[in-house]
């Protein structure tokens, strides 16, 4: 009993303190600051195209960020605020509000714990490379269009929310350019670019914001601010529930189940990109119920939905973090910044953070995979990809996941109904060339049927169709290809073993695997059939049936 909750929830922060080092302490402490300050113009930054105030992305890195590595499967994941929930979470509070954001981070937090404690996490691998590829270029796509206002200054009339309806919107307002403001972002996209050729070590994101701030306020120029747009607050998070009732709660149930499926494909995803670069192995139910645990408690103290951020992780081990500590000290160096440097947040460009976001949008994109998916896969992938790529930018990320594994599993089914196969020996005159030696003689009264991959339904009337058209006595149906069997090919047996007995002809299964076994034990049709171990004992068999 003790292994198994063990198994399920075993937060690497208790093995990695075992033996812990100042050495260790010192690189952790060093590492958690670095990224700090990479998360912080990030949290700032999707905080805004998320819809909500610049310092609720703060405190969700800082309290998610926290909560997270305290609790997570991972020795050195970084979680908080990441560009894959940016748009989901704008059209979630578009919608319903900040309440409604809460309560579905809230109930996304639930789902996520209750996948860990199921033991839900190994099922990440049964999403296809494809999907995740088309749907994170999706969300890529649609993070760019969603920064097009900011970055060239315009003026919309509506506020959409769909990414069609954004871009119908930036074409009708393109008249209201302002090239000031494009300056500001072509200038902080240029900084971002050439900036990272020469100083490895410090974030380009601050030089963008520090020199585009300055730029500003310098020359007053007629450019968009955190400040003239959003209240600063530099305050501490109170923690509140929001009020709801029956109808809210059912009305935001697809978006919690939008932003559990999200966290939980993208934090493991990040955690296997981690265990690639340290050679460690994470526990993946344990980072699914921290990863629960953060967004309930992010959630809590006013704070937006939270997963492994693959880059930040990444900045973390390069800069020699490798325990939880790590994560911690970055939430609380942005806690130390929430309340000290805030206010300085409001002079940040507008056209800054859209640049910022242009960046974190390439860098996520995934293109290079998706051009090599497209050059080299299977006509077939290639078509899971863009489908949920198109899914994802004109509707949402749950249709796209939905269709892209209806799709995917379609196509499999399709795959191995192809591989199944079911046919007869053929009889040759032993005269006719030396080939014939390596035969088994089979008797005149006899048909031995090749059965070669699995029996599932989208193959299982081959088998059946086959041995209709044979008039011979004695049928073996050799099965030793065959390494699993469902529902539909069970009945498909029924189906031949009826035909034989009305028919008065013997049925032999030769060499049965493991589950194809169970199965017919369990339907309760052994008795009905003969079995032979081997295909020399069921020609034995058949040679004595009359």
């Amino acid at each position: 009993m003790n292994k198994s909750k063990q198994a399920i929830f075993k937060p690497k922060l208790i093995s990695c303190l075992k033996g812990y080092s100042g050495a260790q302490f010192g690189k952790d402490l060093t590492s958690g600051v670095i990224v700090a300050i990479i998360a912080l113009p990030l949290s700032i930054a999707l905080a805004l195209a998320s819809g909500v105030t610049p310092e609720q992305g703060l405190y969700t890195a800082i309290i998610a960020g926290f909560v997270i590595s305290m609790l997570g499967g991972s020795r050195v994941q970084i979680a908080g605020p990441t560009a894959a929930f940016a748009t989901i979470v704008a059209g979630i509070v578009a919608k319903n509000g900040f309440s409604g954001l809460v309560l579905a981070t809230l109930i996304a937090g639930v789902l996520l714990i209750l996948m860990g404690v199921f033991k839900l996490g190994s099922l990440i691998k049964f999403i296809p490379y494809t999907i995740t590829t088309g749907f994170t270029t999706g969300i890529a796509v649609t993070l760019i269009i969603g920064q097009i206002k900011d970055f060239l200054g315009l003026t919309f009339l509506n506020s959409p929310i769909e990414t069609v309806e954004k871009v119908e919107e930036v074409a009708h307002q393109l008249h209201t350019f302002n090239f000031e403001a494009f300056i500001i972002g072509a200038i902080s996209l240029a900084v971002l670019i050439v900036f990272p050729k020469f100083i490895k070590k410090i974030p380009p994101s601050i030089f963008a914001i520090i020199i585009s701030a300055v730029l500003v306020k310098a020359f007053d120029m007629n450019v968009n601010t955190i400040g003239s747009l959003y209240t600063i607050s530099s305050s501490l998070p109170v923690p509140s529930i929001p009020e709801f009732s029956f109808e809210t709660v059912k009305a935001i149930v697809p978006d919690a189940f939008t932003i559990a499926v999200l966290a939980a494909v993208e934090s493991l995803l990040s955690c296997v990109v981690a265990d690639g670069m340290t050679g460690s192995r994470h526990n993946s139910n344990t980072e699914l119920i921290a990863q629960g645990a953060g967004n309930i408690a992010s959630a809590l103290f006013g704070g937006i939905p939270a997963t492994g951020a693959i880059a930040r992780t990444a900045a973390n081990i390069k800069n020699g973090g490798r325990t939880p500590v790590a994560g911690m000290v970055h939430a609380i160096v942005l806690l130390l910044v929430l309340v000290v440097l805030m206010p300085y947040a409001a002079l940040i460009p507008m056209p800054t953070i859209a640049a910022i976001l242009f960046v974190v949008a390439y860098n996520m994109s995934e293109w290079r995979e998706f051009v090599a998916i497209i050059k080299k896969a299977p006509k077939s992938d290639t078509l899971i990809l863009l489908v949920t790529f198109i899914l994802t930018v004109v509707f949402d990320l749950v249709v796209a996941i939905i269709v892209g594994i209806i799709l995917a599993t379609v196509m499999f089914m399709k795959r191995m109904s192809d591989v199944t196969d079911a046919y007869g020996w053929k009889e040759i005159d032993e005269n006719t060339d030396d080939e014939n030696i390596r035969l088994k003689k089979v008797p005149e009264n006899t048909m031995v049927f090749e059965i070669t991959g699995p029996i599932f339904f989208g193959a299982s009337t081959k088998i059946a169709d086959v041995i209709k058209n044979t008039d011979k006595q004695v049928l073996i149906l050799r099965m030793r290809s065959v390494p699993a069997i469902d529902a539909t090919g069970l009945h498909s047996f029924e189906t031949i073993i009826k035909l034989c007995k009305k028919q008065n002809k013997t049925l032999i299964l030769s060499h049965v695997n493991e589950q194809p076994m169970k199965s017919l034990e369990k339907a309760k049709l052994v008795d009905e059939v003969l079995f032979a171990d081997n295909i020399d004992a069921a020609i034995e068999m058949a040679t004595v049936q009359k």
